[in-house]
């Protein structure tokens, strides 16, 4: 399954390394460095999953889950961040996100994570199908 895919970090290395890890699985992936650019791409497109950072100047990874939220209510919302406390998990996880991952973390970790987000839309997909037919 191809995926739409946007990932937002204020770190270009982060953008970049899972941009080349995810485009290699055949998934279409956008990356941007500055939350508002985001947001406002967010506002012209529906992605699938959307994995940001938390911490970032401008706008944080909350409004932009808040955004994603309203405007896209099947994405899935991966939130990462140097700064993990049970804290900012418990609200990134009340607010809607799909999951929460500390920095640094290992590609292996964000497949696995991304895997279950997939996982999750082909169900909510059939469950969907169902409900039609």
């Amino acid at each position: 399954m191809s995926l739409q895919i946007l990932i937002l970090d204020d770190e270009p290395i982060v953008g970049e390394r899972l941009k080349a890890a995810l485009e290699k699985e055949g998934h279409q992936v956008e990356t941007f460095v500055q939350p508002l650019l985001a947001a406002r791409r967010l506002e012209e497109k529906a992605f699938d999953i959307v994995v940001t950072d938390i911490r970032m100047d401008g706008m944080d990874g909350i409004e932009i889950l808040e955004l994603v939220r309203k405007k896209h209510e099947r994405a899935k919302v991966i939130m990462i961040t140097g700064y993990a406390t049970l804290e900012v998990a418990r609200e990134s996880l009340t607010k809607g996100a799909f999951d929460f991952i500390a920095k640094p973390f290992k590609l292996r970790e964000m497949r696995e994570t991304i895997s279950k987000a997939v996982e999750a839309l082909q169900a909510e997909d059939r469950k969907d199908s169902a409900k039609r037919a």
